[in-house]
């Protein structure tokens, strides 16, 4: 990124924004660099990986002592012993047996409580990645489809973590803000992003591609513009909704 400047009366200044150095990237867009943030950012991670390299030190000096040992054969012997302590209590053919019993019971006694855990985290992530998408301002100012379409074709790419909404690149990577560098980007910043990345981007963002009423028939239109309407979106399946978007479709009411 190059640093933004003007000329005044034959000096150069840094254009500043709310008190922030203003730099422009590759594409042209304009970001004001929160030095102080980075500088606070930096010293965090310093401090994690400080913590890191103590964490692995000390988590070599305690396997010193595990030094010359074969896994292989120790857990061998760990087997043995429990298999002969398991002898003793009843015969050596009913051991599976009762294993399997076992562990059938407390899978039974716990079921309801993981179904009911799943649906609290199925409802959380509904809240926060679906919420998330419906309350966005970049998909609502620059986006010309709803936020439910928008979810389905980039909902995949958001996850949960730790409470927060946590976005990834198509390489699995995350992705970081070019403002706060360091720091993951926000929920808007990680969307323009993809969007920006994605194939059919002129379809999607308002002011491009062929919209309005010159973009009928869903069969494609004018330019090979492929549209169709809202009822026939929601009348499919979640499956057919997201290879409708990676087609290009766009949505018409």
């Amino acid at each position: 990124m190059k640093l933004k400047t003007v000329e005044v009366s034959g000096a150069t200044y840094a254009v500043v924004a709310e008190g922030k150095p203003v730099f422009v990237d590759e594409s042209g867009k304009e970001i004001p660099f929160d030095a102080p943030g980075t500088v606070a950012t930096i010293s965090r991670l310093n401090g994690e990986a400080k913590g890191h390299r103590e964490a692995k030190e000390a988590a070599e000096a305690k396997l010193k002592v595990f030094d010359g040992l074969d896994p292989a054969k120790a857990r061998e012997a760990l087997d043995k012993v429990g298999s002969i302590d398991a002898k003793k209590l009843i015969d050596a053919g009913e051991v599976d047996k009762v294993k399997a019993e076992a562990i059938k019971a407390v899978e039974e006694q716990y079921k309801p409580i993981v179904a009911e855990r799943d649906a609290l985290k199925a409802e959380l992530y509904s809240e926060k990645i679906g919420g998330a998408f419906a309350r966005s301002a970049f998909a609502k100012d620059k986006l010309a489809i709803p936020a439910d379409f928008v979810q389905a074709r980039f909902g995949s790419q958001f996850k949960l973590e730790a409470g927060k909404v946590v976005a990834y690149d198509a390489n699995g990577n995350q992705i970081y803000s070019k403002s706060r560098p360091g720091e993951l980007a926000d929920f808007d910043e990680a969307l323009e992003f993809l969007v920006n990345a994605y194939p059919q981007r002129d379809h999607i963002l308002k002011g491009t591609g062929a919209q309005g009423s010159g973009a009928r028939p869903s069969n494609g239109g004018a330019a090979g513009t492929k549209t169709m309407t809202r009822a026939e979106f929601d009348a499919m399946s979640p499956a057919d909704r997201s290879a409708r978007m990676r087609d290009g479709f766009t949505l018409t009411e």
